[in-house]
């Protein structure tokens, strides 16, 4: 089990005011992400816990990504994988952030 953690700066604060949201299932080559609001409204971090070892790159240019199109600004994500690919995590990290734009509660 691999553990890997990114911190970013996000250009915005996240919209939206809900407080925490969860998407995805962990099963074969998937991942959950629990995203919570509690950070500063710049910053961004991301935990990860995978079974999969050594694509730390992989990890980090994905989550670039994500963090320069999204501008999670105040939400730190944590995610449990279950192997899934590069793509994968990107939809279920849009995922996450559309949810806490939701009203929902």
């Amino acid at each position: 089990m691999e553990t890997l953690n990114y911190r970013n700066k996000a250009q915005q604060r996240a919209k939206g005011t809900r407080r925490q949201a969860i998407v995805g299932v962990v099963a074969s080559g998937n991942l959950e992400v629990l995203v919570e609001r509690i950070l500063p409204d710049g910053e961004c971090e991301v935990d990860i816990r995978t079974a999969a070892e050594g694509f730390g790159e992989v990890w980090q240019a994905v989550i670039a990504d994500f963090v320069e199109r999204r501008s999670p600004g105040g939400l730190k994500l944590s995610i449990n994988d279950g192997g899934a690919r590069p793509d994968t995590v990107a939809l279920r990290l849009a995922q996450a952030v559309s949810a806490m734009e939701g009203e929902r509660t």
